[in-house]
């Protein structure tokens, strides 16, 4: 398994004392750290990358060699080059596998997946969310209590405008009323998608084990079922092919 954490890495890197309390090394070394605990300590196996890096640390290099790609973004959606979400999208249409963390669902790269705004309703009034697994036969789900209790999170809430997904595995609730699909899959091409929400910058989530195994078990979900193969079809009739 060879596994990439992507992080645009802003909120720990302006000064907000919240978001350095809960990640003081980022949210990705948080993320690549609960990796490691289920597939490996080294770095061949987990590696990460921030927007900041040159070309935001997803050169071509580092996509071919990567079997699973997490990604969280939130506030610099727009500062991500289209090249390099070109690049992303092309390498999970070969089948890389992409796992799709909390405000990433307004990321560049999902919205080309999905081809929808990805558009929810949200209130960050740190209320407590229960997700809830509504597919207890699905791998994500293994090893996973129901519900995962979430003591305080960001609310997100439908309407969610996203595409019906192929999967529905988890549904969330909140102290306020509100329900939201909080774990779909799709599968694009040759590549396997899984959108999880539970994840804001402002709360210790990422800690969690129960949040760590989701993660793990998408990963080994997502991961490529076969060679990596690209979708561009190139017909060369031979010559007099039509005559």
């Amino acid at each position: 398994m060879r596994i990439t954490v992507w992080n645009e890495h802003v909120h720990e890197t302006r000064g907000d004392e919240i978001v350095r309390g809960n990640y003081p090394d980022g949210i990705h070394s948080a993320i690549a750290e609960g990796l490691r605990e289920h597939f490996g300590a080294s770095d061949d196996v987990v590696r990460t990358a921030v927007l900041q890096d040159p070309e935001h640390g997803l050169t071509e290099e580092v996509l071919d060699d990567t079997d699973v790609l997490l990604w969280w973004g939130h506030i610099a959606h727009d500062q991500v080059a289209d090249e390099v979400v070109d690049r992303v999208h092309r390498h999970v249409l070969a089948g890389m596998g992409l796992l799709v963390l909390h405000s990433g669902h307004y990321s560049k790269i999902f919205q080309r997946l999905t081809g929808t705004t990805n558009s929810l309703l949200w209130r960050n009034d740190g209320e407590r969310e229960l997700v809830w697994t509504i597919d207890h036969t699905h791998p994500i789900a293994a090893g996973v209590p129901d519900p995962i209790v979430v003591p305080r999170q960001e609310m997100y809430g439908e309407p969610f405008d996203i595409p019906v997904p192929d999967e529905l595995i988890f549904v969330s609730s909140f102290t306020g009323g509100e329900v939201f699909r909080s774990g779909v899959t799709y599968t694009r091409a040759l590549g396997r998608i899984f959108y999880f929400s539970p994840g804001d910058q402002e709360y210790p989530v990422y800690h969690q084990p129960e949040i760590r195994q989701v993660l793990a078990n998408g990963v080994r979900w997502a991961a490529p079922r076969q060679p990596r193969r690209g979708q561009t079809a190139i017909h060369k009739p031979e010559q007099g092919w039509f005559a």
